[in-house]
């Protein structure tokens, strides 16, 4: 099918999607073979997830691979995940090419600066036939999720990357997101490799609402993934769809680093119990959003394992699962294979792609190169056994000196708004893109009142939240022991918090609306807005040349 002829049928099945309970793409309604067809042999599904947009090689921490030998390895690179899934095409012509979401959203200023379309047009170029909907996809909302999927310039900005966007040639699925109780996005979708249709579904993470800002979710309602899954399931089953498979935006935690294809999951993970869940008519799931790696087998509700794998994040592993395929389309799960392969940086860029991203990154260079201040050595989001990294106390003290004119006395923000280490060039200097790949959510800073009381129970929530603990990054000026999960002294400048004392307090609008479920932040009041994160810490730095982290000693654990 042409790219045009592919498009349409994309916005189609988006459209059709809601005016159906469950939504599959119109391509996979127009032809529907019996039970009984398929190609048999083998099927390679080649997936990546939570590229965020990372076009360029990610540099620092962000662009390395723990082996299965223990060592590290640099990878990473549009150009050169595209040369791999060439390779392991070539490997096995019976291939598709998938995503589990998050490829857009918290993305470097190359991707970002035009709403993520050279992203789009980089995930088309290497034939990705479908893709789930991550949380990040949801931070613009709805109608610009739709307009990425669909095409038309931004409603504000325009067409920056090229003089028209034609949208995403491939489906973005989410069976659990509804609009009003109807679909928001196609359920599922039907591609085809060697003669063997495959149903691939897609679903989001139930704790989407704490993940986005109010904004970006309004007028959206998010079910439970496994009653999402298994009627769509059940929808593809219906047209003889035997081999299927699940895009799963949710993830578990690892215990270490394990390498690319042990399986280290922590116990009782929420894609462990998915996984485990959906309909025994899944044959393999995919999963994302922990940015971790690991390649394991989940029993299905039937008693049979079934592959479930994640691949790291910002395209540095693909996760290769390979279908047994029987004559009659069905799957030989114990017969089927899954791994994850590294995308190092030893092969031949792709040509195609390294030219896309090329041109996003010669159309980026005057604002990323734009230097902005300069730092004594690397400030690292790697957290220290507090909780507390270099880099994130550093943006915690710039949004306090961002938020003084609003009287903020200290300040508080999510350790996942810090997306990259900062790593100076020559000199020590830092440029507007580096900041940017750091902080690239453009939140709103917001200072509130919060009595002694309240900032204890904010304190607190980061030992029971859920999936906790997450510990907020803090400005330099406050201080607190903590036994347990109960946070006890509290200090700010050296002074004692009082339970019945009024103190205003600076962080984002993604958490001061409840975000990561931080809902205690809620109970703020006389709320003021002020600059954007990402304003604040090029201002910082601006202002502090030759800068130096403060020390991360300021959360003491009895």
């Amino acid at each position: 099918m042409s790219s045009s002829g592919r498009r349409a049928a994309v916005v189609l099945a988006v459209l059709f999607a809601l005016v159906l309970v469950v939504g599959v793409t119109v391509e996979s309604l127009s032809s529907r073979p019996s039970a009984g067809s398929g190609g048999g042999g083998t099927v390679r599904l080649i997936a990546l997830n939570d590229l965020h947009g990372n076009l360029e090689p990610p540099s620092g921490s962000s662009g390395r691979v723990t082996d299965d030998a223990g060592a590290e390895v640099e990878a990473g690179g549009a150009a050169f995940v595209a040369a791999h899934v060439r390779r392991l095409r070539e490997e096995v012509p019976a291939s598709a090419v998938l995503s589990t979401g998050d490829n857009v959203g918290a993305s470097p200023l190359a991707s970002a600066l035009f709403h993520d379309e050279p992203t789009v047009a980089v995930l088309e170029s290497m034939g990705v036939a479908a893709s789930a909907a991550g949380n990040h996809e949801f931070d613009e909302g709805i109608a610009e999720l739709r307009r990425v999927q669909r095409g038309g310039c931004h409603p504000t900005d325009g067409c920056r990357f090229t003089p028209s966007y034609d949208g995403a040639a491939f489906p973005i699925l989410s069976a659990n997101v509804t609009a009003g109780g109807d679909p928001a996005l196609a359920a599922s979708t039907v591609v085809e490799a060697g003669g063997t249709r495959v149903g691939v579904i897609g679903a989001t993470l139930s704790e989407l609402p704490d993940l986005v800002s109010p904004d970006g979710i309004r007028g959206l309602e998010v079910g439970d993934e496994v009653a999402a899954v298994d009627a769509a399931s059940r929808a593809l089953t219906a047209q003889g769809v035997r081999a299927q498979v699940l895009l799963l935006h949710q993830g578990d935690e690892t215990a270490g680093d394990a390498g690319p294809d042990a399986c280290s999951v922590e116990p009782g993970g929420p894609a462990s119990r998915i996984a485990a869940a959906v309909s025994p008519d899944v044959d393999a799931v995919f999963s994302a959003h922990t940015h971790q790696q690991y390649s394991c087998a989940a029993t299905d509700p039937a008693g049979n394992p079934r592959p479930l794998v994640q691949g790291l994040s910002f395209g540095r592993l693909l996760s290769v699962v390979d279908l047994a395929v029987t004559g009659d389309g069905d799957v030989d799960r114990a017969a089927t294979t899954a791994r994850n392969e590294i995308v190092t940086r030893d092969v031949a860029p792709d040509p195609a792609v390294a030219r896309l991203v090329d041109r996003a990154v010669a159309q980026s260079r005057p604002l990323a190169e734009r230097p902005v201040g300069t730092v004594a050595a690397p400030l690292l989001r790697a957290a220290d056994p507090s909780g507390l990294s270099p880099l994130g106390t550093v943006i915690a003290d710039a949004q306090l000196a961002a938020s003084r004119g609003d009287g903020a006395q200290l300040a508080l923000t999510n350790p996942g708004g810090v997306r990259a280490d900062l790593v100076p060039g020559a000199g020590g200097r830092v440029t507007y893109g580096q900041v940017y790949t750091v902080q690239p959510f453009g939140n709103i800073l917001q200072t509130m009142t919060l009595t002694g009381a309240g900032l204890r129970a904010v304190l607190d929530q980061q030992f029971t939240v859920e999936d906790g603990p997450t510990v907020l990054q803090s400005s330099s000026n406050l201080r607190y022991t903590v036994a347990g999960n109960r946070v006890g002294e509290i200090t700010i400048g050296g002074t004692p918090v009082t339970d019945d004392g009024r103190y205003r307090v600076a962080t984002n609008n993604f958490l001061s609306a409840g975000g990561d479920g931080f809902d205690t932040f809620t109970a703020g009041t006389e709320l003021v807005g002020g600059p954007v994160d990402l304003d604040a810490v090029v201002s910082y730095l601006g202002a502090h040349p030759g800068l130096t982290a403060p020390p991360t000693d300021r959360i003491v654990r009895r």
